[in-house]
């Protein structure tokens, strides 16, 4: 876990300055006494800004009561960093957790991003819903999972800010990935829209 946070620290500093680096972290990671001084550290060797590095967990985190995991995630945010809400619908939701803690942004999972592509009611009031939710506490929504045009077209039409998948690209290495973003500096337009 330390070395991808300080491997995704360094990296992202080789990036334009307006794209952020996620790192997922385990409930297991979150937890361990040194946790935030590790975070800390790497962003202080690598230089990177804090409010370029978002952290990803998933609801699991608050499975585990007594762990410290909420009063790591409130120092996190205190700190500047981002803070995403991975798979936000399909483990033990709470609302609780939303209130408790102030993400930056929930990420909606692809099974509604499928089901919503194929005008399942169930998935498109639930994506409606957490959009709407977002809206009103100053979070942003991601769409993940998106890898065909009526998928991304439908996330864009229920309000997702942000979207991802295999629709606007696969994973990559780090050499490919500076090379899409010479494209993005260079301004292509195709780019400029696409949320990596």
């Amino acid at each position: 876990g330390e070395w991808v946070m300080r491997t995704a620290c360094k990296e992202a500093m080789k990036w334009p300055s307006t794209v952020k680096v996620a790192v997922n972290v385990s409930a297991d990671q979150l937890t361990e006494p040194n946790f935030l001084e590790m975070v800390v550290s790497a962003l202080e060797d690598s230089g990177l800004p804090v409010n370029r590095l978002e952290i990803e967990v998933t609801e699991s985190i608050f499975m585990r009561e007594g762990t410290g995991a909420a009063e790591m995630l409130d120092q996190i945010i205190a700190l500047g960093i981002n803070l995403s809400l991975d798979d936000f619908g399909t483990g033990y939701s709470s609302l609780g957790y939303l209130r408790k803690t102030r993400f930056t942004t929930i990420k909606v999972d692809r099974s509604f991003v499928q089901g919503a592509a194929k005008n399942a009611p169930e998935s498109l009031a639930i994506i409606r819903a957490v959009v709407a939710m977002a809206d009103a506490l100053g979070m942003s929504t991601t769409a993940e999972g998106a890898e065909t045009e009526e998928e991304v077209r439908m996330i864009k039409k229920l309000g997702c800010r942000k979207i991802q998948g295999y629709y606007f690209g696969r994973p990559m290495i780090a050499s490919d990935a500076q090379e899409l973003f010479s494209t993005f500096d260079a301004g292509q337009p195709e780019y400029n829209q696409r949320s990596a």
